[in-house]
């Protein structure tokens, strides 16, 4: 005698029967609608299993005649609230300012020389040559009183005024073995 218990013939055949069962036909549906019912059952079955959050107590607001932040803003001011919150304020009212080149220097000198760089304090302009150099060079004093005066005290610690760059007289027809060449207009 066996200890497995005894099988029962029916069984095999009631199982054999339902895999060869086909499916039961169903109708196509050519608009669709059966299944985005189903899709659309299913999907809010999901939703109202998932457990809701707590709210937390907080105040109606109230929206009234008077703008608030829920408003639409406008450009500019949105503009400004970016350039605070980044810190970028300093910067752009320098480059700003640089753009009116001609109103700080006058036009004759603003012809001869153009702002380079602003960085850390230090402010950068290149001129057309020596002479124009110079001349800017003296008025770096009142430039740099200028620039704080519209831009805030300690804006501008120093106007640094370079010269033309100078083309390299190393190689080509007027190169010099011996001696630096005609370098005499060049910063």
């Amino acid at each position: 005698m066996s200890d497995q218990p005894a099988e029962d013939p029916g069984a095999d055949t009631a199982e054999s029967e339902e895999l060869e069962r086909p499916a039961p036909v169903v109708d196509h549906d050519p608009t669709g609608l059966a299944l985005a019912r189903s899709i659309a059952h299913s999907v809010g079955a999901q939703v109202r299993r998932r457990k809701a959050k707590p709210r937390t107590k907080t105040e109606p607001q109230a929206s009234g005649s008077h703008p608030d932040d829920r408003d639409p803003q406008l450009l500019g001011s949105a503009m400004e609230r970016l350039v605070e919150s980044k810190g970028w304020s300093t910067e752009l009212n320098v480059h700003t300012l640089l753009g009116r080149w001609p109103v700080l220097v006058g036009p004759t000198n603003a012809a001869h020389s153009h702002p380079e760089s602003y960085a850390e304090g230090v402010l950068t302009v290149r001129a057309d040559s020596t002479v124009w150099a110079t001349s800017l060079r003296s008025m770096a004093p009142q430039l740099v009183a200028i620039l704080n005066d519209k831009l805030g005290d300690g804006t501008v610690r120093l106007v640094k005024v370079l010269g033309p760059d100078a083309p390299s007289w190393k190689r080509g027809r007027l190169s010099v073995r011996d001696g630096r060449g005609p370098r005499d207009t060049y910063g």
